[in-house]
């Protein structure tokens, strides 16, 4: 269970980092486009049919984001339940919490764009709360109940 919490943890850093490749992409889809002579306005973006180099960059970023991130969080959350290591469920409360705020910032930025100040700066902190969630694993001996020491002892003679 351990190797599991630690690979979801890795998995959400890594997530992030996807996250910010696809909208880097997306919106240098977006430039091309307008350094091209074309217009990106509401109506090609509500067609679907912008067609332009990185619009994948778009789908990729709201399916990740709003859907395999926060899954994965709830799941780390589940599985530090299942792992004796000292913070595992705090980091991995933590990382959904943020995980959370920051679906909230993204469906939000529509209405208030300055929150991309935020969404952008709490991508890092997902980034950071996680790879401090999979650390924790590293180097932590298994906490075992007293019952359970005696088992392994009785096991081992």
């Amino acid at each position: 269970m351990r190797k599991i919490y630690a690979g979801l943890a890795w998995i959400i850093a890594g997530g992030v980092v996807v996250q910010a490749a696809a909208i880097a992409f997306a919106f240098g889809g977006v430039l091309n486009r307008v350094s091209n002579g074309d217009v990106v306005d509401k109506a090609l973006l509500e067609s679907g049919g912008a067609g332009g180099t990185g619009e994948l960059g778009f789908w990729i970023h709201g399916i990740v984001g709003g859907g395999v991130i926060p899954l994965l969080a709830v799941a780390l959350l589940v599985g530090s339940f299942f792992v004796r290591v000292r913070g595992a469920k705090l980091w991995a409360a933590i990382t959904l919490g943020l995980v959370a705020l920051q679906v909230t910032l993204g469906f939000s930025i529509t209405d208030m764009p300055y929150l991309g100040l935020i969404h952008g700066a709490n991508a890092l902190a997902i980034v950071v709360a996680a790879v401090i969630a999979a650390l924790r694993i590293r180097g932590e001996r298994i906490s075992r109940t007293p019952a359970e020491e005696a088992t392994s002892d009785a096991v081992a003679a």
